[in-house]
């Protein structure tokens, strides 16, 4: 399995961004694609996920998101989304996909994912 993440830059606050996360190697539709981010010396921090086909394909966000990033999929293309709007400062992270098929209580957790990209790097200036 494969996640090849991209998108991120240098914006400035109030602009807007999108991210995608490529997968290869799996069955796209059947997996929990979730985006998660991280500052240096902290743990990795929920953003966004999109649940499996089955699951109804439906999205949570975290409270600090929820209205500005909209995460989306596109199955013909094994291709997850995440459109990043009124971006803030503290909205700098370096920004990770990652796909999993975990229990529904755990797909916040960083730790319920098994796969994840390398990375893409968000930076937002005041």
């Amino acid at each position: 399995v494969q996640l090849q993440a991209s998108g991120g830059g240098l914006v400035q606050a109030g602009d807007s961004l999108r991210l995608s996360c490529a997968a290869s190697g799996l069955t796209f539709a059947d997996y929990y694609m979730t985006w998660f981010r991280q500052l240096p010396g902290k743990e990795r921090e929920f953003v966004a996920t999109i649940r499996r086909r089955s699951a109804g394909g439906t999205t949570d966000y975290a409270d600090s998101v929820k209205g500005r990033f909209t995460i989306s999929k596109d199955n013909s293309k094994n291709t997850v989304y995440l459109q990043m709007n009124s971006l803030k400062p503290e909205d700098t992270a370096l920004y990770y996909c990652a796909a999993g098929v975990p229990a529904l209580s755990a797909r916040f957790r960083a730790s319920a994912y098994r796969h994840w990209g390398q990375g893409t790097l968000v930076t937002v200036s005041s």
